[in-house]
């Protein structure tokens, strides 16, 4: 693996750009959540695959899929990362954060499983949390099916993270965002069931909210129980397929319509979070796909 660049500041996220051994180029990124500091909370941010082929229409990672990452190559990413900053791989940070979400839908590639059974093995890291963030697309219920084993295995009292990207609970609208076949929410809500136990952290239904997208908390109320799930409301991120899509965040900030929103779900019993990064992170360009869709644009 080599990089080809890095872009960021310290004190927020910083995106390397790299092509592996076989010419193909990812990104992948380290970040930390202010005003916490990076003793308390470390995340990376790894990619799966080269692209990706659920082609969301917000996603500047869509498009242009070219196959998945093996274990190993998801693993130097993680192992860059984690060695510039502790050689000795001791993690001493109490919120060590793995996201497998940057290129490309993560149950596509059953070798995330493969580096999840691994990482307890590698670093020593107390804090080593793992979070999925998925779709859920048909097809993939071995990969989610050997998740849960894994995850009550190595990673149990809330040491996992998982997490559904919904967008909006309007199917026809939610077909156009993600146009793939994936689980309905009774089927999302029945597994999620399935994967909680007694003491691990809430399954995540994520909503990046855009105009004209709605979001029903009594239609979520209906399927999910707010005992098992809990509510991510964020802003649209700025991509270039946003862009193109003509799609318009439903808020930016943290106003009347986003507390508005945060409001109703807390109705029905939701515990909600309300996600605003840093507009620093817009114009670092450290969200999904935006720095190797960059290079590539200015590269031709």
């Amino acid at each position: 693996m080599k990089i080809i660049d890095s872009f960021g500041k310290e004190e927020l996220a910083i995106v390397y750009l790299a092509r592996m051994n076989n010419g193909k180029m990812i990104e992948f990124v380290e970040s930390i959540q202010p005003p916490i500091p990076r003793e308390e909370k470390w995340v990376l941010i790894v990619s799966t695959l080269y692209g990706c082929p659920i082609k969301c229409k917000m996603c500047d990672a869509s498009g242009n899929y070219r196959g998945k990452l093996t274990a190993n190559e998801i693993l130097k990413q993680i192992d860059y990362l984690v060695t510039n900053r502790f050689p000795n791989r001791k993690i001493p940070i109490p919120k060590f954060k793995v996201q497998f979400a940057r290129m490309g839908e993560p149950s596509l590639n059953r070798d995330v499983l493969k580096v999840l059974n691994r990482l307890p093995q590698i670093y020593d890291a107390p804090g080593l949390l793992p979070c999925i963030s998925t779709i859920g697309p048909v097809g993939t219920e071995g990969f989610f099916e050997e998740l849960i084993e894994i995850k009550n295995r190595l990673y149990p009292s809330g040491f996992f993270q998982m997490q559904f990207s919904i967008h909006t609970t309007y199917s026809s609208k939610r077909d156009y965002l993600i146009p793939v076949k994936k689980w309905e929410f009774d089927e999302i809500a029945d597994y999620g069931e399935r994967f909680y136990q007694k003491g691990d952290r809430k399954v995540a239904l994520n909503f990046p909210v855009a105009k004209g997208f709605p979001v029903d908390a009594s239609f979520v109320a209906h399927y999910f129980n707010p005992d098992i799930f809990l509510i991510k409301l964020t802003p649209l991120n700025p991509t270039y397929s946003v862009e193109q899509s003509s799609l318009e965040s439903l808020f930016n900030s943290d106003d009347k319509v986003a507390h508005e929103l945060v409001g109703r779900f807390k109705e029905w019993g939701f515990e909600v979070i309300l996600s605003i990064g840093e507009m620093e992170e817009n114009r670092i360009g450290s969200n999904c796909g935006q720095y190797v869709t960059k290079y590539l644009k200015n590269e031709k």
